[in-house]
């Protein structure tokens, strides 16, 4: 079976998980950060290099201030929770996003565990939190503006130094639960040649053994990158 080297999914369907079994909203949010623990130490063990989660959009802010609020702290708690185990085993932890409006509680539980697993190399979990693509690219391209490169200094690889994604390979697959297909934006700079693939399960229903069968799809195509 081969994997992708750098895996994204967006964990769709929680809250639909959750109605359909009769359980409040936040129990498919809870269900649903379990299943990314479990998903994170499985892509590692099977030899993913990267993996990305995609938490919290900057569309999410329109949602109850009551779930925003429990996903906020379901966050701090997932981060401040694996932060030992990331670092004992190695595990880089990026957070991709905006930084100026999740609340304090959280912005210091990600500066934690960036700078306890800063130096850890052996796997990548990036956790896209207050994230939206066009909104990188605007900020990225903000940052090159304030650092006074004319239009003759800014290429492919300017811009890609300052995503948040800086220094990692692109997304070799991208993998959306809920059977919605829609990318809403996840890394869309990076996902010129990037395969998806659409899981018609809930995500909290998503299992070690349905990934597989996703990475067993992926290693029959063929990648051409456009050659």
């Amino acid at each position: 079976m081969s994997v992708p080297e750098h895996l994204a999914i967006i964990p769709d369907g929680n809250r639909r998980w959750a109605r359909a079994h009769g359980l409040p909203e936040a129990e498919g949010h809870r269900r649903g950060a379990e299943v990314v623990e479990n998903l994170m130490w499985q892509c590692r063990d099977w030899g993913v290099s990267v993996l990305t989660f995609w938490g919290f959009s900057t569309e999410n802010w329109e949602r109850s201030d009551t779930e925003v609020g429990y996903l906020m702290d379901l966050f701090t708690d997932l981060i401040k929770r694996n932060v030992s185990e990331l670092e004992r085993n190695s595990v880089r932890f990026r957070h991709l996003g905006r930084r100026d409006r999740i609340p304090k509680r959280l912005r210091a539980a990600i500066d934690d565990a960036e700078r306890r697993t800063r130096e850890c190399s052996d796997f990548h979990f990036n956790l896209c939190l207050d994230y939206g693509g066009r909104d990188e690219i605007v900020r990225a391209v903000r940052c090159i503006v304030e650092e006074g490169l004319g239009p003759d200094g800014i290429t492919e690889q300017t811009l890609g130094e300052h995503l948040d994604t800086r220094g990692l390979p692109d997304p070799d697959l991208i993998v959306r639960t809920s059977g919605e297909l829609r990318l809403s934006g996840i890394l869309p700079y990076q996902s010129v040649y990037t395969e998806f693939a659409f899981v018609d399960k809930h995500f909290p229903d998503m299992t070690a053994d349905v990934l597989r069968e996703v990475f067993q799809d992926y290693s029959g195509r063929k990648r051409r990158f456009g050659k």
